[in-house]
């Protein structure tokens, strides 16, 4: 049986980023509870054709290979910033490049980070209604980190540790890899 493709997936610009980060840590860790591999790019790794494109194939042939990775991930971990109460819009202008049925049925878990806890609720009121669009298999734990649970860019909230934990659980149980799962883990 070939390894469970992880793909995580940043609606961040720019770099270095706490979002980068949170979402290539959780990609990593269904990765390892499953025996699979994992992958992580940002928006920026989709190249200059990104914003000019009004279709899939008007983008570059690499930022293409990234969503042919989307159609053959297993799970998907996706993250933004928060810009001004939602995800940023170079991620929402990529997403709509997608065909509609592309996320059908696939696992996702929902990430955001943001300077403060008044938005915390992007990941409810902004993903979860974006990626229900697309069919995806939201995981029921999303997880919101603000600034101060990072620390020199790596998350140090033993909380948000415990929450993403959660959400990789839930993701491993969706694609059926539960030897490596459990909730003392």
């Amino acid at each position: 049986m070939p390894a469970k493709l992880v793909l995580g997936i940043s609606g961040n610009i720019i770099r270095p980023s706490k979002t980068l980060t949170f979402v290539d840590h959780i990609a990593g860790q269904i990765a390892f509870r499953s025996g699979g591999v994992s992958r992580t790019f940002d928006i920026q790794d989709l190249g200059t054709s990104l914003g000019q494109a009004r279709q899939l194939n008007e983008l570059e042939p690499s930022a293409r290979d990234l969503v042919e990775l989307i159609a053959a991930a297993d799970v998907l971990v996706v993250g933004s910033p928060t810009y001004k109460g939602s995800y940023t819009g170079l991620f929402k202008h990529f997403l709509d490049l997608l065909d509609p049925a592309a996320l059908r049925g696939k696992p996702v878990i929902l990430a955001a980070t943001g300077g403060g806890e008044r938005h915390s609720l992007i990941v409810e009121h902004q993903l979860r209604p974006l990626f229900g669009f697309f069919e995806a298999l939201t995981m029921p734990t999303a997880i919101y980190a603000t600034a101060k649970d990072f620390a020199e860019g790596v998350l140090v909230s033993e909380t948000i540790q415990a929450r993403a934990q959660q959400a990789v659980i839930e993701a491993c149980r969706a694609i059926g890899a539960t030897e490596n799962v459990s909730l003392a883990a």
